[in-house]
């Protein structure tokens, strides 16, 4: 069973994941990543050459390849879940956890995060506030509608978001015997 993070941006996914991989001495997989590896380019490149349509395609690509690993952590990409050929990828070995935050968190992280605006460009012509606003109530109903728990990481530190996932985690081992170490 692999253990998949899912959220809007800046919710904590990459961040957490590195941590509880480390601790559960598991592999650790972060889907923007792998596209920037194997493309050699940022997301804000790809978008700007190729519009979001040709990132959503290598998305594709990259979550097909993750849907053969088991016991790993995986961190999808925000928009990972708007395709239902991503999720039928990872469903069925995976165990997704909604890494949520409000609105006005998630714009504060995105606007103190300076690489992550150098690395992920808009999807809109809007300003940062106007665009989680306007497309995060979309997502948050896809994020409800798979996630198996959900973490509110708003106004807390990745590694407290990191101890609640593990407690989540040690309750699954518990009920399936999955992910034991």
């Amino acid at each position: 069973m692999n253990l998949v993070l899912m959220g809007y941006r800046c919710t904590g996914k990459t961040s957490v994941g590195r941590i509880l991989a480390s601790r559960l001495k598991k592999p650790f997989y972060d889907t923007d990543e792998l596209i920037q590896a194997s493309s050699g380019k940022s997301v804000r490149e790809m978008v700007e050459e190729g519009g979001w349509p040709f990132f959503r395609r290598e998305e594709k690509q990259v979550i097909a390849g993750l849907s053969e690993k088991d016991e790993s952590v995986i961190a999808l990409g925000g928009g990972a879940v708007l395709a239902e050929e991503n999720l039928r990828h990872l469903k069925g070995k995976g165990f997704f956890i909604w890494l949520k935050a409000d609105a006005e968190t998630i714009v504060k992280r995105m606007a103190d995060d300076r690489k992550s605006l150098a690395q992920r460009p808009p999807f809109s012509g809007e300003n940062l506030k106007e665009e989680t606003d306007s497309s995060l109530p979309s997502r948050e109903s896809i994020y409800q509608r798979i996630a198996d728990r959900i973490v509110d990481t708003s106004g807390r530190s990745i590694e407290r978001v990191a101890e609640e996932v593990g407690r989540i985690i040690g309750e699954m081992t518990k009920e399936t015997r999955s992910w034991e170490t």
